[in-house]
Order: structure tokens, then C-alpha cells, then sequence
């Protein structure tokens, strides 16, 4: 991983850390200097990459208004304010492709709450604070399914990182002029995770080649890749980088 980019005394929060590629871009910023809080609903996952990677974990469901503001609030007091925030938080949250017909109304709600909900609670919550310190960078991390339908199935999944990538332009054209950048990531398969790994079983060795052949790198992705994209676009050189929605995915997009 470069290491040419620092964030000294930088304040990160990076939530969906407590795998994969959470774990990956808190774990990158921690190496490039920054003071960083990681957050899950994962509570024994969550504690478990905090002390692996000797960093404060935050045990939460970031899909709930209020948790979401106390978290932010008790960071910007221990700290005086939040620099950068990650939303990394998302997934499918243990479901799997089934025909329209089938989709139960809390199936539907609850990956919007994962994938959309806590994105903009926790914008809502940093968004004074970088405001009034005229600087701010916010990451989101959606998924190629926000950009096509996924390979996954799952039409919430899909609705939801489609709206992920359009508040990520929204929030952009709002808290760009007060020095706040606001940007997404479109990974491609990452193999980060044990939902990501079933997924990757599932698809069996044809779709497994096929897939494969459709990457121009002809490899997976990893958590590092995304979060070389990350510290990217929250380095105080990209200032003028904002509402764009970055696919790293090995050039199959």
C-alpha cells in the first residue's frame, strides 16, 4: 500500500469495520497516521478489529438516528471534531436473489437501513461540524450494483446503492461550498467476507471463469484496493474532486 499520503491527527470514522473492506480502509488510515474510531453493528466483530488494530471500536446500529449523532458527538468531544467519515457500512444483510413476488416489506426496508439509512444519519450528524471548520471529506462506499443490476440478485440491494450514489451527489452539491467533499466508491467483487465468499462459491467454476475473464486485471479485488481509493479521494489535494462516483473493479465496468 502507498504510504506517500498521511492524515496526521487526521479524526477518521469508519463504520462496516469489523470485516472486509471496513477493516481494510480503517486499517489504512491507522497506517497513514490518522486518529481513527471504527463502528459495526457487529458488536464481537467490531471489538475484535478495534484490538487487532488497537483502535476504538463503537458498537452500534448506525441505521438508528440517534446512535448515529451520540456516536458522532462523543468523537467530536473527545477529539474537537471529525475530519473524514467513511461509510462503509452496508451489505445484504443475510438475504439472497429471490423472484419480486417473494420480497417481504422488512426484507426490503432493512437493506435500505444498512445501505442508505446510516449513510445519511451520520452525514446529517458530521456535516455541522466540518462545516463550521471549513473542511470535511465524506466517503461512501456503494457497489457496482449502484451503477447496474447486481450479481447478487437482490433488487433492495440494487435500489439501495443506486440511492446511495445519488445522495452521494446530492450531499455533494449541498456541503461542497463550505469545503466538504462528499464521494463514492463502486467496488467490484471483493472476496473480503463470508457473505462475499459464499457468493463467490455459489456462482460455481463456470461463473467463477466467467467472472474472471470479464476483469481486465483477471484477478479479484481486495479490501486494499478500496482503500487505496479512499485515501484518495480524502486527501486534502482532492478538494476539487467531489460528487464523483469512482469504480474500482479491475476495469470490468
Amino acid at each position: 500500500m502507498r504510504m506517500d499520503r498521511r492524515f496526521d491527527q487526521r479524526v477518521v470514522l469508519v463504520t462496516g469495520a469489523a470485516q472486509g473492506i471496513g477493516a481494510g480502509i480503517a486499517k489504512a488510515f491507522r497506517d497513514a497516521g490518522a486518529l481513527v474510531h471504527i463502528a459495526d453493528i457487529d458488536a464481537e466483530g467490531i471489538a475484535a478489529c478495534g484490538q487487532a488494530l488497537d483502535l476504538e471500536p463503537h458498537a452500534l446500529d448506525l441505521s438508528d438516528r440517534d446512535q448515529a449523532r451520540k456516536t458522532v458527538n462523543a468523537i467530536t468531544k473527545r477529539h474537537g471534531r471529525i475530519d473524514i467519515l467513511i461509510n462503509a457500512a452496508g451489505g445484504v444483510r443475510g438475504q439472497v436473489g429471490r423472484p419480486i413476488e417473494d420480497i417481504a416489506e422488512a426484507d426490503w426496508r432493512s437493506i435500505f437501513q444498512a445501505n442508505v439509512d446510516g449513510a445519511f444519519w451520520l452525514t446529517q450528524a458530521v456535516a455541522p461540524g466540518m462545516k463550521k471548520a471549513g473542511f470535511g471529506r465524506i466517503v461512501n462506499i456503494a457497489s457496482s450494483a449502484g451503477l447496474r443490476p447486481s450479481l447478487t440478485g437482490i433488487q433492495a440491494y440494487t435500489a439501495a446503492k443506486h440511492a446511495l450514489v445519488g445522495l452521494t451527489k446530492q450531499m455533494s452539491w449541498e456541503l461542497g461550498p463550505h469545503g466538504i467533499t462528499v464521494n463514492a466508491i463502486a467496488p467490484g467483487f471483493i472476496l473480503s467476507n463470508p457473505t462475499t465468499q459464499r457468493q463467490w462459491e455459489n456462482l460455481g467454476p463456470e461463473g467463477q471463469k466467467q467472472l474472471l475473464e470479464s476483469i481486465h486485471a483477471k484477478r479479484l479485488g481486495a479490501p486494499e484496493d478500496i482503500a487505496n481509493a479512499a485515501l484518495f479521494f480524502a486527501d486534502e489535494a482532492s478538494g476539487w474532486i467531489s460528487g464523483q462516483v469512482l469504480s474500482v473493479d479491475g476495469g470490468r465496468s
